[in-house]
């Protein structure tokens, strides 16, 4: 029998689809640097581990659907440390931001109906919309412009009578582009004109560089009826596998709708969100501390990729992301290069192939998306991987 005709058009994440290869390169005797996931070596919290270690629940029940109530609690005042105004119910404890995403896209959209986003994007979220039967229609933010908001007019013309809402991220994954307050505000202008919700991907909220704000979207108070902000615990506290999120909204019907999807998944993980609540109470240090170092690991790495002949890449004003351009026609057949036939003293380096991180076909072929998650003296041999790589694959 054959499988379903939607998991068919499923695309292999772009981020993890070349594991294979770097688990037989690994079997091999090669040392991998992974810089093609946001999968940082920074340490998760004390006080985050401690709440795990010490869990004496005498059994691990099933919790609240829409998340522990402490937790929800603790998060409002979190929230209001960025002026974010929100109470207990307008909160719901995810598995995760991807969870999130998902419960958003299937309580906004019947199947058929579009969301405009700009590319390149968070890559899973095309995944979310198949699952949803959503039609992801883009707008194309450009490398030469550093992946600034495309122009309204962009948005207006993929605007049809099937479109529900526009999705951003910001800070951005996989650019690091950072929205301001101007450009939030005319994408809300323009929602409102046309009748749309706006969803917000705000996962990488604390590390913003070089001065840079951030703006969350649920401050625009007279656009709340339709504002959607999806949040996660993964980066922020180095707690990736935890697989806690956030769906936040001030429009009740959203709560409701998506309380149906929670409740069919009966509830968050009870231990993980018990590491969450432990997580909010990290002195404001951990955050300035982790801040300072990504900022280092990004002038790092954007400098030394820049001083590669052919290599060309943006300064990122957030999250820690890079899309670097490479002197190749198919920056996937080069990453498989370097997992299968490269190595330079017993090292090689895996980069997620930025093709997959747009809609539109052909965009983003010779890019690759960099996570600079590792630390200095690694990012450097990843670097001095890369260079020597570039040179063996084009001669």
């Amino acid at each position: 029998m054959d499988l379903s005709k939607r998991i068919s058009g499923f695309q292999a994440s772009p981020i993890r689809r070349l594991v294979p290869y770097a688990t037989e390169a690994k079997k091999r005797g090669i040392h991998v640097y992974h810089l093609n996931i946001g999968q940082p070596d920074i340490r998760t919290p004390e006080r985050v581990l401690d709440a795990i270690h010490s869990f004496s629940n005498p059994v691990i029940a099933y919790g609240e659907s829409e998340g522990d109530a402490a937790l929800r609690s603790e998060l409002t005042r979190y929230y209001a440390s960025y002026s974010v105004e929100v109470s207990e119910d307008e909160i719901m404890v995810t598995t995760g931001g991807s969870e999130a995403l998902q419960f958003v896209l299937m309580t906004l959209c019947d199947p058929g109906d579009e969301v405009i986003i700009p590319e390149p994007y968070y890559t899973n979220v095309g995944s979310f919309a198949k699952s949803a039967g959503v039609i992801l229609k883009a707008v194309t933010s450009r490398f030469e412009d550093d992946f600034a908001l495309p122009p309204l007019e962009d948005f207006k013309a993929r605007i049809s009578e099937r479109t529900r809402a526009i999705l951003l991220c910001s800070p951005n994954n996989p650019t690091g582009y950072v929205y301001s307050q101007e450009e939030l505000a005319s994408i809300l202008a323009l929602a409102q004109e046309k009748d749309l919700f706006l969803i917000v991907d705000e996962v990488y909220r604390e590390f913003c560089y070089d001065g840079q704000s951030f703006v969350s979207a649920l401050t625009f108070s007279e656009y709340h009826d339709r504002i959607v902000v999806v949040d996660s615990f993964s980066k922020r506290y180095s707690m990736c596998g935890a697989r806690i999120g956030a769906l936040v909204t001030k429009r009740r019907e959203i709560i409701e709708g998506a309380m149906k999807l929670a409740q069919a998944r009966l509830c968050p993980p009870e231990i993980e969100q018990v590491a969450a609540l432990a997580a909010l109470g990290t002195p404001d240090s951990y955050i300035r501390e982790v801040r300072q170092e990504y900022q280092a690991r990004r002038d790092f790495l954007v400098s030394e990729l820049n001083s590669i002949e052919g290599v060309s890449c943006s300064v990122p004003k957030g999250a820690f992301y890079v899309i670097a351009e490479l002197p190749v026609e198919n920056a996937e057949d080069f990453c498989l290069f370097l997992l299968k036939d490269f190595s330079y003293q017993g090292q090689t380096v895996m980069f997620a192939p930025a093709e997959g991180f747009y809609v539109t076909e052909g965009m983003g072929r010779n890019q690759v998306r960099i996570a600079y998650v590792l630390n200095r003296e690694d990012l450097k041999h990843a670097v001095q991987c890369l260079s020597v790589a570039l040179g063996t694959y084009r001669s």
